[in-house]
C-alpha cells in the first residue's frame, strides 16, 4: 500500500478543510487525512486498509460496490454538489449530509481514486430555514439567473401568478411580463446584470405582470441580486397593487365628490374645531377655507342654538350618527340659512370617534318648493294619498280626507290596505311590492276596475293613477283615486240609450220587413185572383179574335175595327199580366230557375241595353272586381233587377249624371249580420247601383221598396219597380238598402250570398215554334175552383183533340177518377183549392192511376216552391194566365216526355 507522503506535500494533505479519503482499485482506503478523523470518528489506523463501504450507511453498502466500479471504468473529475444527494457514515453509525468530489491520481502502484468529503449538514439547515422564510414571505419571491432561466417560486408566486412551481422553474421570466413588453424586458433584464443593485418597492416605476390566465395587474417589484456557488441570482419580490390602486383611486373619487359636492362638508374635532373645509361649505356660508380652518364651528351657530349644538357634538362622540336633522345656520354676512344637517363620527383604525363629519344642505328652495307642493297638493280635486314600498301611507291632501272619511292623522302611518276592499286585501301586497320593483306611471283610467273602501265600510268604484318618486326616505309612490261612480251611471245610462236606440232601430228594421212581407203576402193573393180573371179573359177574347178575324174574311167592313178593338183588350190584358208577375216578384211567390253564375257576365249582357234605357245624357260606369265570388240565382231576374234600378236612375237625373256598377266580394261578419237580420255570416257578393241624381229624401226613401208606392206623376209609374227589385234579392237569400243624400245622388247596395260552386256557360234554349200542338185523344182530368177558368181550359182541351173530365175541387176529382172508366192521361189541376190542395190530389191520383202525369197550373204557387222560389223536383207548372197555345204546348211536353 502506497504511503501518504506519494501523494505529495503531507502539509497540503492535512491542511485541506474537506476530509480526503483516497481508495484503491481494490476498494479499500489508502489514504485519510486529519479532518477525514475528525468527521468520520475513526482513527487513521482504523481506517486504512479498510473497505470504503465502511463509511458508507448501511441502506447502500449493497449497492456501492457497483458504483465505484462503474465509476473506475470512466473515471474522470467530479466536484463538489454534483447534484447527487449523498450521505457519510461515522463510526458512532451516525448518518451526515455530505458533498463529495471524485477525482483519479495514477500512482507507481496504480490507480486510487481520492474522494473529498464534506459535511453540509448547517448548510442544508440554513437552506431549509431560507425556504420556510421564502415560503412565508408575503410577497411573490422569484430568482431569476444571468440567462433570464427562474430557479426560485415561493408559495406566494404560485398564488399570484395561477402557474404550478414545475410549470415556472425552467422557463424564461418573460412569461411573467405583459405581451406588450416581452419584446424589450430581456434588454432591461440585462442591463440590471451589469449594474446590480438593490431597488426597492415603488420606486417610482409603473410596472404591470401577467398571470396564467393571460390577465394583467399592476405591481410593485424590488430587485436584489445574491452571489451563489452558481454565480449571481438576481431575486425579484412581487407585490400585487391592485386592492391599493382601487383604495387610492375609491380615495380619490371620495375626495373629488367632496370637492365637488353642491353641499357644505366640513370635518371637526370632537372640540368643534374645523378641520376640513369644501367649497360647497366656502359657497353655502361665505368663509374661506383659509378663513375657516383651525376655528370652532360656533361662528356658524345662532346664540341661541349653541346649547343645543352642543349636545349634539355629545351625541356623536358615543358614536351615534344625527341624520336629516333641520336647523339653521349663520353665514359670513350674518344672515341665516335653514340647512339639513346630518353629521356622523369619524374613527380611527382602532374604532375610536376622533372627529366629526359634517353635511350641510340648503333646503330653502326646497321649503319654498314644499310649500307650493303642498298648495298644489291640497287643491288637486283628486285624493292623493303617497305610500312607502312597505305599504305606509306618508302623505294625504284633503280630498282624500273628504273622499274617504278618514282625518289625516288617521290616515298616516296606516297601511295603504286600510282603502282597500276587504276581499283584496289579502293580495294587494303582492301587487304592492310588483309595483315597487318596476314602477312605471300608470295613468287614469289604464283599463283596470277597480274600487276603494270608505271608512264607514262602503264602496266606490275608481280610478287610480300611480307614479313613482325619489324622495330622501326613499322610493314614494302616489296614488290619484277618483271616484268614478257618477260618470259609471252616466256611460250606464249612455249604454242604455244607445241599447235602446238600437232596439228601436232593428224593431224598426223588423217592421218594416214584417210590412213588406204583409204586403207580399196581400199582392200574392191579388196576383193569384187577378191571374185567374186574366186567364178567363184572355183566352176568351182569343175566341172572339178567332171568330172575328174569320168574320172579316168573309163579311169585311166593320168586322176589321172590331177585330182592332179586341186586339186593344189583348194588349191591355197582356200588361195586367206583366203587373201580376211584378206583384208576384215583390211577394216572393214567382217561380224562379236560379243557376250558378258570375254577376259580372249578367251586367255585360244586359249593359248594351242599359245604355240604350238610359239615354246618351246619362253616363254609364261600371267596376267589376275580376276574381268576384260566383253566386246562385235567376239570371233573367238579375237582369230585370239592373233594369229597374236603371230606370229609377235615369228618371233621377233629368239634366245628366253619371250611373256607376260597382261589384266586389265582401265577408259578412257576426256584427254585420245582426245588422241584416235576413243575412248569414259568411261570403257574399256586393253589387253598388249608385247615381248623381237628386237624391231622395230620408222619409221617403224608407218606403221605396213598397209596392205601388211612388213619388212620379200620376200615369208615369206603377210603383212596381223598386218593390219588384227588393222582392228578387230578398228571394235570392239577399239583402237590398239604399242610402240617398240630396242633391248629391243615390246608391243601391245588394248583397248576394256566394257560392263555392263554379258557373256554368250559359246557353240559349231551343226556340219552340208558336204553333198550337193539339192532342192525340188522350184523357185529362181538369181541376179547377174557379168555374169561368175552368170552363175556358176545357174549351181549349177538347177543340184540340184531348178527352176532358172535369171537377171543381180535390174531392170530386177523386170521386170522378174512382168511377171513371178509362186511364187518366193527364192530371191537370189548380195549386190551390178549397178542401183539398193541388198537390195532396196530385198524390191520391197517382195512388189510383200510377201512370198518370200531373200538371199543376197557378198565379200564385207558393205550396209548391222551395225555400229560394224553386219548383220541387218532378213538380211541373204552367203559369196563370197561360194562352192557348201555352197551355197546349205545356200539356204536350208533360205527356211526350219518355
Amino acid at each position: 500500500m502506497p504511503g501518504q507522503r506519494e501523494f505529495g506535500s503531507a502539509g497540503l494533505l492535512e491542511a485541506a478543510p474537506d476530509a480526503i479519503v483516497g481508495v484503491g482499485s481494490d476498494g479499500r482506503i489508502a489514504l485519510v487525512n486529519a479532518q477525514a478523523e475528525r468527521l468520520f470518528g475513526y482513527g487513521r489506523e482504523e481506517l486504512l486498509g479498510q473497505p470504503i463501504e465502511l463509511l458508507v450507511p448501511e441502506d447502500v453498502r449493497d449497492v456501492h460496490p457497483a458504483h465505484r466500479r462503474r465509476y473506475e471504468r470512466d473515471a474522470h473529475p467530479r466536484p463538489m454538489g454534483a447534484g447527487m444527494p449523498l450521505s457519510g457514515r461515522r463510526k458512532d453509525g451516525s448518518r451526515f449530509p455530505a458533498e463529495i468530489s471524485l477525482s483519479p491520481i495514477d500512482t507507481e502502484h496504480g490507480r486510487i481514486v481520492a474522494a473529498a468529503v464534506r459535511d453540509v449538514t448547517d448548510r442544508l439547515r440554513a437552506e431549509a430555514k431560507f425556504r420556510e422564510l421564502l415560503e412565508a414571505a408575503p410577497d411573490a419571491v422569484v430568482g431569476v439567473t444571468p440567462d433570464g432561466r427562474i430557479n426560485l417560486v415561493n408559495a406566494q408566486t404560485e398564488r399570484l401568478f395561477g402557474y404550478r412551481r414545475d410549470e415556472l422553474v425552467g422557463e424564461p421570466i418573460e412569461i411573467l411580463v405583459p405581451d406588450r413588453l416581452r419584446g424589450v424586458h430581456p434588454g432591461h433584464r440585462s442591463g440590471y446584470f451589469r449594474n446590480p443593485q438593490p431597488r426597492p418597492m415603488g420606486a417610482g416605476l409603473e410596472l404591470a405582470a401577467r398571470a396564467k390566465d393571460g390577465t394583467e395587474f399592476p405591481c410593485e417589484v424590488f430587485l436584489s441580486s445574491i452571489d451563489t456557488e452558481d454565480g449571481v441570482l438576481v431575486s425579484a419580490t412581487v407585490r400585487d397593487i391592485t386592492e391599493r390602486r382601487r383604495a387610492a383611486e375609491a380615495q380619490n373619487r371620495l375626495a373629488a365628490i367632496v370637492q365637488s359636492s353642491h353641499d357644505a362638508i366640513m370635518g371637526k374635532t370632537l372640540t368643534g374645531v374645523i378641520t376640513s373645509w369644501n367649497p360647497g361649505a366656502e359657497r353655502l356660508y361665505g368663509y374661506s377655507e383659509a378663513e375657516i380652518v383651525g376655528h370652532t364651528a360656533e361662528v356658524l351657530f345662532p346664540v341661541d342654538r349653541r346649547a343645543d349644538e352642543a349636545a349634539i357634538l355629545g351625541r356623536i362622540a358615543n358614536g351615534e350618527r344625527v341624520a336629516q336633522y333641520q336647523t339653521e345656520r349663520l353665514r359670513k354676512d350674518g344672515t341665516m340659512v335653514t340647512v339639513s344637517l346630518t353629521m356622523s363620527p369619524i374613527a380611527d383604525a382602532n374604532g375610536d370617534v376622533i372627529g366629526v363629519a359634517s353635511v350641510s344642505r340648503d333646503i330653502s328652495d326646497r321649503q319654498r318648493a314644499e310649500a307650493k307642493f303642498r298648495g298644489l297638493l291640497e287643491a288637486a280635486p283628486d285624493a292623493i294619498v303617497g305610500v312607502t314600498a312597505d305599504g305606509t301611507i306618508t302623505l294625504v291632501n284633503v280630498q282624500a280626507e273628504r273622499l274617504f272619511g278618514y282625518r289625516r292623522d288617521e290616515l298616516l302611518g296606516q297601511t295603504i290596505e286600510i282603502l282597500v276592499p276587504d276581499r283584496a286585501r289579502g293580495v294587494h301586497p303582492g301587487h304592492r311590492t310588483g309595483y315597487f320593483s318596476n314602477a312605471k306611471p300608470r295613468p287614469m283610467g289604464a283599463g283596470m276596475q277597480l274600487a276603494a273602501r270608505r271608512k264607514d265600510g262602503t264602496e266606490f268604484p275608481a280610478e287610480i293613477s300611480l307614479s313613482a318618486l325619489e324622495t330622501e326616505d326613499g322610493p314614494m309612490v302616489t296614488a290619484a283615486i277618483r271616484d268614478v261612480t257618477d260618470r259609471l251611471e252616466a256611460q250606464a245610462e249612455r249604454e242604455r240609450l244607445k241599447t235602446a236606440a238600437e232596439r228601436e232601430r232593428l224593431e224598426a228594421r223588423l217592421h218594416q220587413s214584417q210590412r213588406l212581407e204583409s204586403l207580399g203576402q196581400l199582392a200574392g193573393g191579388v196576383a193569384h185572383d187577378f191571374n185567374n180573371l186574366l186567364a178567363v179573359m184572355l183566352n176568351y177574347t182569343t175566341f172572339i179574335a178567332e171568330e172575328i178575324t174569320q168574320a172579316a174574311v168573309e163579311d169585311g167592313g166593320r168586322w176589321h175595327q172590331v177585330g182592332h178593338d179586341i186586339a186593344q183588350v189583348q194588349r191591355a190584358g197582356e200588361r195586367a199580366t206583366e203587373l201580376t208577375r211584378q206583384l208576384l216578384a215583390f211577394g216572393r211567390r214567382e217561380v224562379v230557375r236560379p243557376q250558378i253564375l258570375n254577376l259580372n257576365a249578367v251586367v255585360a249582357e244586359v249593359e248594351a241595353l242599359l245604355r240604350r234605357t238610359l239615354g246618351e245624357h246619362v253616363r254609364l260606369h261600371t267596376v267589376l272586381d275580376s276574381d268576384l265570388w260566383p253566386v246562385l240565382a235567376d239570371s233573367g231576374q238579375l237582369e230585370q233587377v239592373l233594369v229597374n234600378l236603371a230606370v229609377n236612375a235615369r228618371d233621377a237625373m233629368p239634366d245628366g249624371g253619371t250611373l256607376s256598377i260597382h261589384t266586389t266580394n265582401h265577408v259578412i261578419d257576426d256584427a254585420g249580420a245582426a245588422r241584416y237580420p235576413s243575412l248569414r255570416a259568411g261570403p257574399h257578393v256586393r253589387l253598388c247601383v249608385a247615381d248623381t241624381g237628386t237624391g231622395i229624401p230620408p222619409e221617403i226613401a224608407d218606403r221605396v221598396f213598397e209596392p205601388f208606392f211612388t213619388t212620379k206623376p200620376k200615369g208615369e209609374g206603377t210603383g212596381l219597380g223598386l218593390a219588384t227589385v227588393y222582392g228578387i234579392v230578398v228571394q235570392a237569400g239577399g239583402h237590398a238598402e239604399i242610402t240617398s243624400t240630396l242633391g248629391a245622388g243615390t246608391a243601391f247596395t245588394i248583397f248576394l250570398p256566394a257560392t263555392d260552386r263554379q258557373p256554368t256557360t250559359r246557353q240559349p234554349g231551343p226556340t219552340r215554334a208558336a204553333a198550337i200542338r193539339p192532342g192525340g185523344g188522350e184523357t185529362v182530368l181538369v181541376v179547377e175552383d174557379e168555374e169561368a177558368l175552368r170552363e175556358v181550359t176545357c174549351r181549349i182541351l177538347v177543340r184540340n183533340g184531348y178527352h176532358v173530365l172535369a171537377a171543381a175541387n180535390g174531392p170530386e176529382a177523386l170521386k170522378i177518377a174512382e168511377s171513371a172508366d178509362e186511364e187518366i192521361h193527364l192530371l191537370l189541376t189548380d195549386v190551390i183549392m178549397p178542401h183539398m190542395l193541388g198537390k195532396d190530389l196530385a198524390v191520391a191520383i197517382c195512388e189510383l192511376y200510377p201512370g198518370t202525369r200531373v200538371l199543376y197550373m197557378s198565379g200564385y204557387a207558393q205550396p209548391i216552391l222551395a225555400s229560394q222560389g224553386t219548383l220541387d223536383p218532378g213538380i211541373i207548372l204552367v203559369e196563370k194566365p197561360f194562352t192557348e197555345a201555352g197551355l197546349l204546348d205545356r200539356i204536350r211536353a208533360v205527356l211526350d216526355t219518355p
